[in-house]
């Protein structure tokens, strides 16, 4: 679930970049993405 968060803010965050809109909210989402990614690879892939 959280790599797939990761991977759709990732994408929001390239369409932002490409098309120059947002200002700073676009990187806000490349930093969380990689958090979010970060955060699913030290916690692995337990299920709950």
């Amino acid at each position: 679930m959280l790599l797939w968060i990761a991977i759709i803010l990732a994408v929001l965050w390239l369409l932002g970049l490409l098309t120059s809109i947002g200002g700073g909210f676009i990187h806000l989402l490349l930093v969380i993405a990689v958090i979010v990614l970060i955060v699913h690879l030290v916690t692995g892939r337990s299920r709950v």
